[in-house]
């Protein structure tokens, strides 16, 4: 008994390291890690002759999206559009068209660029009629403003204005040319924005 009792913890020390080596040898091997996900590059869906409309909280119609080919691409959440048409009503029922050749929108439609013969007619609270035209625009349809650095002409119906750049705040009505600005105004009746 007294044998037993001494070797007792060390006869359980030896059971519990051969276990210990049996098990570090039966335990399977990691495969591999995987290799990082890259970046998709290409478009996840497309569309044709298609609509996309975008509704506030009460169901009114805010954003109507139309166009020849749409494409998503996934890893930017963005949207190119080819022959875009884009028709967004503010909360005063003012109405605003946007098309061009091409447009790239981010995910929910807030920010839109729009290339190759972009025009963005705007009918103001009293009728007045706003015509921006550039070979580039970008539009921030949440917010309501253009702008733009390439060369664009302003057409209010009365007054035409060229200039090298704009921005365009619609909610203010406000109009901030960049030069060279070259214009041909009316004397008729005012249709300043």
């Amino acid at each position: 008994r007294d044998v037993l009792s001494t070797y007792l913890p060390l006869l359980l020390m030896g059971l519990l390291a051969l276990g210990t080596w049996w098990l570090v040898k039966h335990t399977p091997v990691a495969g591999p890690a995987p290799a990082p996900t890259e970046a998709r590059t290409a478009p996840d869906y497309t569309m044709t002759q298609f609509a996309i409309e975008r509704f506030d909280r009460s169901g009114k119609l805010r954003v109507r999206v139309d166009g020849d080919r749409l494409r998503h691409f996934p890893d930017t959440d963005r949207y190119e559009i080819d022959e875009a048409r884009i028709r967004t009503l503010s909360p005063q029922g003012q109405e605003t068209v946007a098309i061009a050749r091409r447009a790239l929108a981010n995910g929910d439609i807030s920010e839109v660029q729009l290339l190759g013969g972009a025009q963005v007619t705007n009918q103001g609270p009293a009728g007045q009629r706003l015509e921006i035209r550039s070979e580039f625009l970008h539009a921030f349809l949440v917010t309501e403003r253009v702008q733009t650095h390439l060369p664009v002409q302003v057409n209010d119906g009365v007054n035409e204005l060229h200039a090298g750049g704009l921005s365009y705040e619609n909610g203010r009505r406000l109009l901030e040319l960049k030069g060279p600005v070259r214009a041909t105004l009316s004397a008729g009746r005012g249709g300043a924005p």
